[in-house]
């Protein structure tokens, strides 16, 4: 069965949540204000003595090694002429931290050590039947580690670090879903025309009837005729699968990802008419906002000379991403696929959604030898990559000189904090030494297990990794063998 999903957070977090509560026992107002006031005067006189020591280099400023560098000196400080008869400057007290180091913490991960730690590991039992694994050093490429690194294995949701990079090649960060109400010129008929927005919204549809009711209106039109258009996506809208909790009907025009229930994320009781129901629902909305809807909707595309009277558009992609990843969210990887086909050309549909991801994984210089990309979500059994293709990508993403694809990496769950990883990296006592060190993208189906995400070693570089293993029988065994891995490469006692 496919992995569950865990928390996501769309929200953005309230770090001044419990100062807002304070009261002042004297005379009762709040003093949150004062504190946030202070916390903002420091962070700006903090952040100008980071512009004023210089530019960064290796992780350590210019200016700092300078100093560090200086001889030592014993005298205290100066400041400006000494007064006849005034005392010595008192010496100044010994650095209470070294320099850093910087070839420590610039120089490479050294192959062989990894080897020896890695090996008793990926040995385990655990795994299963076998067991591929790469990793590499993002900032080079080199690869430190591998073991059937080339070799295609089933990805499960590791696959949706493909289907999101490649979204955001053929997209860009800022694009958003649009879905759109058509008025006919003769003002007779209302179209919602889905665009394949999956996070469509009650409240998106609220505000697209308020604003469809008012074109028609302006247009003094007595009643309407409600059509839906789901042409943008075409093939059929059942995964290869079937019918399954983690996946709804993969149609152009759904409501809360076709959910008949109050959950954002998980396995959940899905609509057998994603596209209709919403219709449905919109309809309502239009007559609460003073429209006479006539007859039930029916789908049918826009007229040709149609005008749009009302948009709404989807978060920008790169939090569609995010989501994505944080969450396996199934749904909103399937429109990333199929909006990746739209984007290249190709048809919308599961068929052109492989075509045009490869193509642009392609594009990305990714190594795709042996990769069939069988869907967007990697509920599909029949998908096979590599983990040399996954470290690959993630390095694609650790680039500098590639910004549109760092939103991979910001994806990723944390260890022992949020998304699929919230609960795992943690033990009876509490957590392990590699809670929230480790960022990576969970993968996990009946028999199938995976692990593919980023570290950073203890020479303080950012390592990719991906470990794909198959053939297990114990799910909750192998997830703490691929966790032990991915732990390994933060050091001793990671």
């Amino acid at each position: 069965m496919a992995e569950p999903v865990e928390e996501p957070s769309n929200r953005p977090s309230d770090p001044w949540g419990r100062i807002k509560n304070l009261k002042s026992k004297r005379n009762g107002s709040n003093t949150w204000q004062v504190v946030a006031g202070s916390a903002v005067l420091g962070l700006v006189v903090a952040t100008g003595a980071v512009l004023a020591a210089g530019p960064w280099d290796n992780g350590q400023r210019k200016a700092e090694r300078q100093l560090a560098a200086a001889a030592d000196h014993t005298g205290g400080a100066h400041h400006g002429r000494r007064l006849p008869g005034a005392p010595e400057p008192a010496p100044s007290a010994p650095a209470v931290l070294g320099a850093l180091d910087p070839v420590t913490r610039s120089s490479p991960q050294d192959p062989a050590s990894l080897r020896t730690a890695l090996a008793p590991l990926i040995a385990a039992p655990e795994l299963g039947t076998r067991v591929a694994a790469s990793v590499v050093d993002t900032a080079t490429g080199k690869q430190l580690y591998g073991r059937g690194a080339a070799t295609p294995m089933t990805p499960a949701s590791t696959v949706k670090i493909a289907t999101a990079a490649a979204a955001l090649s053929a997209l860009g960060p800022d694009h958003r879903i649009a879905t759109t109400v058509r008025l006919s010129e003769d003002h007779r008929t209302l179209t919602l025309v889905g665009g394949g927005d999956p996070t469509l919204t009650p409240a998106a549809l609220k505000s697209l009837a308020a604003s469809a009711a008012r074109a028609v209106e302006k247009a003094d039109a007595t009643g309407v005729r409600l059509t839906y258009d789901t042409s943008r996506y075409t093939g059929p809208e059942r995964h290869p699968i079937g019918k399954n909790p983690n996946l709804a009907p993969v149609t152009a025009l759904m409501v809360d990802e076709g959910r008949l229930d109050d959950t954002d994320r998980g396995p959940a009781t899905r609509s057998e008419d994603p596209a209709g129901d919403a219709a449905r629902a919109f309809a309502d909305r239009l007559k609460k906002a003073g429209v006479q809807v006539t007859g039930a909707p029916r789908e049918a595309r826009a007229p040709g000379k149609a005008r749009t009277v009302a948009t709404h558009h989807s978060a920008p992609l790169a939090a569609l991403v995010e989501r994505t990843l944080t969450n396996s969210d199934n749904d909103i990887a399937e429109a990333l696929a199929r909006q990746t086909a739209i984007a290249k050309g190709e048809s919308a549909d599961f068929a052109g959604a492989r075509r045009a991801v490869t193509t642009e994984l392609e594009k990305l210089q990714v190594p795709t030898a042996g990769a069939r990309l069988a869907d967007g979500s990697g509920l599909d059994r029949e998908g096979r990559v590599t983990p040399a293709l996954l470290t690959t990508l993630l390095a694609r993403a650790a680039d500098p000189e590639r910004p549109g694809l760092r939103h991979v990496l910001t994806g990723l769950p944390v260890a022992g904090f949020t998304g699929t990883l919230s609960t795992r990296y943690q033990d009876g006592t509490g957590t392990t030494g590699a809670t929230g060190l480790i960022r990576a993208k969970t993968g996990t189906l009946s028999g199938v297990n995976a692990l593919s995400g980023t570290v950073v070693d203890p020479q303080g570089r950012l390592l990719a990794f991906a470990f794909l293993a198959v053939g297990s029988t114990a799910p909750e065994a192998a997830e703490a063998a691929l966790d032990a891995l991915a732990a390994a490469l933060t050091g001793p006692g990671g």
